[in-house]
């Protein structure tokens, strides 16, 4: 019987994890199935810019698996059974089950409205594709009006700075606020502080620091202390979630609901589930939980597969570099910053800003499609077959 992998997810960790397990290991001993809701790739990295009205490619799951003889099943995930070494799964037909001897969770996260009160009813977000094509279409309406409409970005993060910028630029006609709950920038080094707000003003964006919200209504945000930000368009972008699936499942996890994991990506209460991406509580090799990120993603994904090849072949384990060392900035179209940091998460003395960090971004994101939608490339002619009987808890491992 052959080895049954199951991924669920097929954004960055898990596109990368399926199809790099695709290349190693050989389909006379695996079967590798990939569940996903939808049937086309997300840029998730591009989101904000399509909300802002470019095109972005989406190119369908089954031509990124073609050839791969990876099986891919368009379901939602209810239930994950790590006990009993099933999955649950819910589609147009009513759904079924999947059994696996090795799961990867790579399930992602979600915008997290901090239960904000009308943040769900009344705010956008672009943690999703249906979400930013809403939010795109809230957007044309108000350009349609050629009223000059107002939109509020909550949220100073990297995706909060990156989506103000961008609609600031891609739709001048509009008025764009983004508030900040603490120092604008916080994160960066002075040199790139400033570079941003300058950046802001040439775009036009009001800019409201140390700046706490605390209800969304239809028309306007309330803030801490009385303010009233009249908004016709409510961007929430103040950090993301995980889905409760793993912890209602019964695997370890933090109490964001991330999953547990060991230096090997695998999951510290059940050895046959790996987690990769946003979906795992990983410890970079600077000692500190990798953040929610495309990097983690494909530093994550490049571990596991290690780990799962490995163990499943009878090879020693490499570990691979765990790594957090930049922050890469858009700022619309034709600026950016790329801001290197430290072993301590914080940021260098120096950045990059300007048209080369937006070419250097531009070139991630042209970079991380294609990689996603040649899953298999370089795939060698002779496949590792598996061990006769993997050893579950062989822990051969090189630093």
């Amino acid at each position: 019987m052959k080895h049954r992998i199951v991924v669920l997810g097929a954004g960055y960790a898990g596109a990368y994890v399926a199809g790099t397990l695709a290349r190693r290991l050989s389909p006379a001993d695996t079967e590798i199935t990939v569940v996903n809701a939808v049937p086309d790739f997300v840029q998730r990295m591009r989101l904000h810019q399509l909300a802002a009205g470019r095109d972005i490619a989406a190119p369908t799951l089954a031509d990124v698996f073609a050839g791969t003889a990876i099986r891919l099943r368009l379901a939602r995930v209810t239930v994950v059974d790590p006990e009993h070494q099933v999955v649950a799964v819910a589609d147009a037909d009513g759904g079924g089950e999947l059994g696996y001897d090795t799961l990867v969770y790579a399930l992602g996260s979600h915008g997290d409205d901090h239960a904000v009160p009308g943040a769900a009813e009344h705010a956008f977000d672009v943690a999703a594709r249906p979400a930013a094509l809403r939010l795109r279409e809230r957007l044309d309406t108000l350009d349609r009006q050629r009223a000059g409409g107002r939109v509020v970005v909550v949220g100073d993060g990297l995706t909060g700075i990156e989506t103000a910028t961008e609609i600031a630029e891609s739709r001048p006609d509009l008025t764009v606020a983004l508030v900040a709950r603490g120092e604008l920038g916080a994160r960066l080094s002075p040199g790139a502080r400033g570079h941003l707000r300058r950046a802001c003003d040439r775009l036009g964006i009001t800019v409201l620091e140390h700046t706490a919200v605390e209800t969304v209504e239809a028309t306007r945000v309330l803030c801490a202390g009385g303010t009233a930000l009249a908004s016709d368009a409510t961007v929430w972008t103040a950090g993301f979630a995980v889905d409760p699936i793993a912890a209602t499942g019964g695997l370890h996890v933090t109490e964001n609901g991330q999953i547990v994991v060991d230096r090997t990506m695998r999951s510290v209460s059940h050895p046959d589930v790996y987690a990769v991406g946003d979906s795992a509580h990983a410890i970079g090799d600077n000692g500190r939980p990798l953040p929610m990120s495309c990097a983690s993603a494909g530093y994550t994904g490049r571990q596991a597969v290690e780990a799962i090849t490995g163990r499943l072949t009878g090879r020693e384990i490499t570990h691979t570099t765990l790594a957090y060392t930049y922050n890469h900035i858009s700022l619309g179209r034709r600026d950016g910053i790329l801001q290197p940091v430290d072993d301590e998460g914080q940021a260098k003395p120096t950045y990059t800003g300007g048209r080369k960090a937006a070419r250097v971004k531009a070139g991630i994101l042209t970079m991380s499609l294609w990689a996603t939608s040649h899953p298999t490339f370089g795939m060698p002619q002779r496949k590792r077959r598996l061990a006769a009987a993997p050893d579950a808890t062989a822990e051969k491992a090189v630093a």
